[in-house]
């Protein structure tokens, strides 16, 4: 357990560096006249990122579960991918990427990266994690509570976010337009 302790608290503080990240390009984006939408679902979905980090480690502690490398590692492997992605996301969007929905007037979409493949590849990066980070450490209670009221969220995020870039509502998660 203290092996995925350090997991939980390693994700948590890049968490605060993605919160670093982001303060510092909002400060970019509304030098540019950024317009921020959604400012009602941002701090549920802190709130939920919050309580995904917090669950991990109250179900795995009180529940006792053992560590099963079959599951565990592979879905280590899932969380690791996930981060790999999601920096990809934030390398390529550079001073544009934030955890808030900010948008910037004349600027044109992204399609480079992992957004020539997907509209919302950082979603992707979100779903994997929310799912295997519990996994690791089998708190899937935690992961199937996270996964349902991540889904609603999601929704309601992407609808922002696909109006505020003036694009259709995606077939899926991932569809390219």
């Amino acid at each position: 357990m203290i092996w995925y302790t350090a997991l939980i608290l390693a994700v948590g503080a890049e968490r605060c560096v993605e919160l670093a990240v982001a303060r510092r390009n909002a400060r970019w984006s509304l030098e540019r006249g950024a317009v921020e939408h959604g400012r009602g679902h941002y701090p549920p979905m802190v709130a939920l990122h919050t309580a995904l980090l917090l669950g991990c480690l109250v179900e795995a502690g009180a529940a006792d579960r053992p560590f099963a490398p079959a599951v565990g590692g592979t879905m280590l492997a899932v969380v690791m991918a996930a981060q790999a992605l999601r920096w990809w996301c934030v390398r390529t969007l550079g001073p544009r990427w934030n955890t808030r929905v900010l948008v910037v007037p004349g600027l044109p979409l992204v399609a480079r990266g992992p957004y020539r493949l997907l509209r919302h590849p950082n979603y992707v990066a979100v779903v994997a994690e929310g799912i295997a980070l519990p996994l690791v450490h089998g708190a899937w209670i935690t992961a199937l509570v996270f996964t349902a009221l991540n889904a609603w969220l999601l929704t309601v995020r992407l609808r922002c976010e696909n109006r505020a870039l003036g694009l259709g509502a995606p077939a899926a998660l991932g569809a390219r337009p």
